[in-house]
């Protein structure tokens, strides 16, 4: 049986000021939790049926397997819907997502240099 060591550290998850996204990421990370223990569960109860001789070894891996990728689906899912609603959530709470920054911080850099270009054009030579 595989173990996986899931690592949190803190300092990654207090950096951010913001506590929404502190709490999502906590979030986020306790269900990596779960599915890393519920495989290690699966594992262990599979292990204990062929060890009985209830099922095939073979049968046994295909069956962890099948489940596991039911699991990965599931959780993929689960983190798209999550993804869906907090992207909701900002919306309603009117905070601009990375996509309106860059085009804001684009637009920004155009003017600038427009800016620039025109202060050189109306700029007299000394002579």
């Amino acid at each position: 049986m595989s173990e996986e060591t899931i690592e949190v550290h803190d300092e990654v998850v207090a950096k951010d000021g913001n506590p929404m996204l502190t709490a999502v990421r906590k979030v986020l990370l306790a269900g990596v939790g779960v599915v890393a223990l519920a495989q290690e569960e699966i594992e262990e109860f599979v292990n204990r049926l062929i060890e009985r001789g209830e099922i095939a070894e073979k049968d046994g891996r295909r069956l962890v397997n099948d489940i596991m990728e039911r699991r990965k689906k599931q959780v993929a899912d689960a983190e798209e819907e999550l993804e869906k609603r907090i992207e909701s959530i900002l919306n309603r709470m009117n905070v601009p997502t990375k996509a309106d920054i860059d085009a804001l911080s684009r637009k920004i850099t155009n003017l600038t240099k427009k800016v620039d270009e025109l202060k050189k054009t109306q700029q007299t030579p000394e002579a």
